[in-house]
């Protein structure tokens, strides 16, 4: 009888320095998961695709909490929303191959990103640790 061998899924997080230097090689794409607001008052992330993470969890039809519907203010996404999505997701993952990091504030929201995307099946898809703030202390 062969022996089962348990597989071990990859993991979630990936550190700031390992995503930098994906993004350098031009082999990863960022996916800020903030709220436009957070942008706003926080300032955006020059090498990142915006894909707020709470219309992402409306467009699947995932309940939101009330805070989440609090800072999606109610700006419901519609279907053409849905579309962008698809459409800036598959560029990046499927035609050009390149491994997607999740980026919220802290990397609480982008973990969640990173479980949704890979519920989704794009199998290459991380949290960076430390969100926003850990990333512009690598850059800066």
């Amino acid at each position: 009888m062969a022996a089962v061998i348990p597989t071990q899924e990859p993991p979630l997080e990936i550190k700031p320095e390992i995503a930098f230097e994906l993004v350098r090689l031009r082999i990863a794409t960022l996916i800020d998961v903030r709220q436009p607001v957070e942008h706003e008052l926080e300032g955006e992330v020059d090498e990142a695709e915006s894909v707020p993470l709470f219309d992402l969890k409306k467009l699947l039809g995932h309940k939101l909490t009330e805070d989440e519907q609090e800072l999606l203010d109610c700006d419901l996404p519609t279907a053409r929303d849905a579309r962008l999505f698809l459409s800036i997701i598959n560029k990046h993952h499927y035609q050009k191959g390149n491994v997607l990091l999740c980026l919220c504030n802290s990397g609480k929201r982008s973990l969640h990103a990173a479980q949704l995307l890979r519920s989704m099946g794009y199998e290459r898809a991380y949290s960076i640790t430390g969100g926003v703030r850990a990333w512009r202390e690598l850059v800066a």
